[in-house]
């Protein structure tokens, strides 16, 4: 054997098992672009964008010239219905749009993006309300809605409930201002609560959930040495960049594996890498695994779907906890979304897990912005005392702010209230029985929306191919129905809605959804499906005319 071939052979034998564990990893990947953020961020850079005309605009999915009118008379009724009866929140908005940039991105992605500039153009909305009571938001018109929102998941317990916490937690730190620095003494009760409800030992504050996430990934790394990071594919853990794979963020995640939710070769990665520092755990994700957040503006046909299934999502926690704590790999629960929603002691009681940290924010600040980090002693210390110049450096002017931690202590105060506690009785059971009665009612009425929940976090899907499924959220909003921009991709019920506050929302989704169906939107050709659909989108983007 030539000495070149030995080398060769030698080199090739020791790249095996490397080769052996990028396998590993690949297969751990959802193989959609969800599960590949260098892949998604490269399709995503040559995707062509284009726009409908008008004429286009009806009768993209090949309908006749009959039903393309009945369309666009319906649209232009609606988009007037619509401008008359929010005309000051509608100006409003298009004023502000011009100097707001969330405006600016949320109004072009409310819709399908070939879409958007005709319903930006015509079909608008207002952004701006003038007071919130019950399960309602009025407008700037007067005009009352159903609060469908839940302010992005802080709304927990209702509208009042928060006017309470900021009232009567600026009272309690009235004296102090926004002194920084120091502590009001509400402090020592919040960490002392947090400690109770979390089962950990140690708490840091933080100015949002995105931050609290980020430190507790930091921790990880510092205390563990290693570099890697574990999120499941559709995951949503804030904004910044290691969590944050394809669209949306200027550059994939240089360490970062997003993984394949509830799978066995995920936890086989996790069993055999050694440079795993932690896993991220997003417990809504169980309502729509291995997908993104579902928003309208990717509602470009009918197969977006979603379920829950409690037992099997808990087997797969359980199953995560074992591995994690066989590899020394912290298990990190963020609950910034969901803590409170599930049960008083969050998605840790729910599951029946215990993680190795935690983080919240949202409905924990009594209405004002936090973020917080729970978790054991040893992995909350910044510093070591035998390297003094090694430290995990993280700090925040307005960490602990006292108006903040006063809202804070009436909240943790109030969920031990009877009439708060009556809230979480029987809680998925409630709200299991009212999608029962959503989706029965929906069938009883020929109507193809289904809705698939969470408890109270609900995702509509739709049974029928169609490329207009996103027009129902402006039916909604005529009825009544304030959703949040996107769309009916995800409805966010508070606890302290009523049956009869239920049964009025269910009246008026019949009620749209009755005009979406007369109105011709749920109108397809009868050999449509959603793979046609897509392939026709396809030539659209790459084989269309141009003038």
């Amino acid at each position: 054997m030539s000495v070149q071939l030995a080398l060769s052979l030698g080199a090739l034998a020791l790249s095996l098992p490397y080769v052996k564990r990028r396998l590993e990893l690949s297969r751990a990947k959802h193989p959609s672009l969800t599960g590949h953020s260098r892949m998604a961020k490269r399709v995503v850079s040559i995707l062509p964008g284009y726009e409908f005309n008008e004429d286009q605009f009806f009768s993209c999915d090949g309908a006749p010239d009959s039903v393309a009118n009945i369309r666009r008379a319906a649209f232009f009724t609606l988009a007037n219905l619509l401008q008359t009866r929010h005309a000051k929140s509608i100006e409003m908005t298009t004023q502000a749009r011009e100097i707001i940039s969330d405006l600016q991105f949320t109004g072009a992605y409310r819709v399908p993006f070939q879409f958007s500039p005709v319903v930006r153009q015509h079909m608008k909305v207002g952004a701006f309300i003038q007071s919130a009571h019950g399960v309602f938001v009025t407008d700037q018109d007067g005009q009352k809605f159903f609060d469908l929102t839940g302010s992005y998941g802080v709304n927990v317990f209702g509208a009042d409930f928060y006017k309470t916490c900021m009232d009567e937690g600026a009272k309690r730190v009235h004296d102090v201002g926004a002194t920084l620095g120091a502590y009001h003494p509400c402090v020592a009760y919040n960490v002392q609560r947090l400690k109770e409800i979390s089962g950990l030992e140690q708490v840091s504050f933080h100015m949002s959930g995105t931050e609290a996430v980020m430190q507790a990934v930091r921790l990880a790394r510092y205390h563990t040495g290693r570099q890697n990071l574990v999120r499941f594919c559709g995951a949503y853990h804030g904004w910044w960049e290691d969590v944050q794979p394809g669209p949306g963020n200027p550059m994939p995640p240089r360490e970062t594996y997003t993984l394949r939710d509830m799978h066995a070769n995920s936890l086989k990665v996790l069993r055999t890498r050694k440079d795993i520092a932690c896993v991220l755990i997003n417990p809504l994700q169980a309502l729509h695994l291995n997908q993104g957040a579902p928003g309208d503006s990717s509602l470009v046909d009918s197969s977006r779907k979603a379920s829950y299934d409690r037992a099997a999502y808990t087997a797969w926690l359980k199953a995560l906890r074992q591995v994690c704590a066989e590899r020394g790999i912290v298990l990190i629960f963020d609950e910034v979304f969901l803590g409170f929603r599930l049960a008083k002691g969050g998605a840790q009681e729910y599951f029946g897990v215990r993680a190795d940290m935690v983080t919240y924010g949202k409905t924990l600040g009594g209405g004002l912005p936090v973020g917080v980090v729970c978790g054991r002693a040893d992995l909350m210390k910044r510093f070591r005392s035998e390297h003094p110049a090694d430290i995990c450096f993280a700090r925040g002017t307005f960490n602990a702010h006292p108006h903040v931690m006063g809202a804070m202590s009436v909240f943790l105060e109030k969920i031990d209230t009877p009439e708060i506690s009556a809230m979480y009785q029987n809680l998925d059971v409630k709200w299991d029985k009212r999608k029962e009665r959503f989706n029965q009612t929906m069938m009883d009425n020929d109507l193809p929306l289904r809705a698939a929940n969470m408890s109270s976090v609900w995702s509509l899907y739709y049974t029928e191919p169609s490329r207009y499924n996103w027009m129902l959220q402006y039916y909604l909003r005529s009825e009544g129905l304030a959703l949040s921009w996107v769309g009916t991709g995800r409805l966010i019920f508070s606890l302290n809605y009523s049956d009869a506050d239920f049964e009025e929302v269910l009246s008026r989704f019949v009620s749209a959804c009755e005009m979406m169906k007369t109105d011709h939107w749920f109108w397809a050709p009868p050999e449509t499906s959603n793979q046609k659909i897509r392939r026709r989108i396809m030539k659209e983007m790459f084989f269309r005319k141009t003038t």
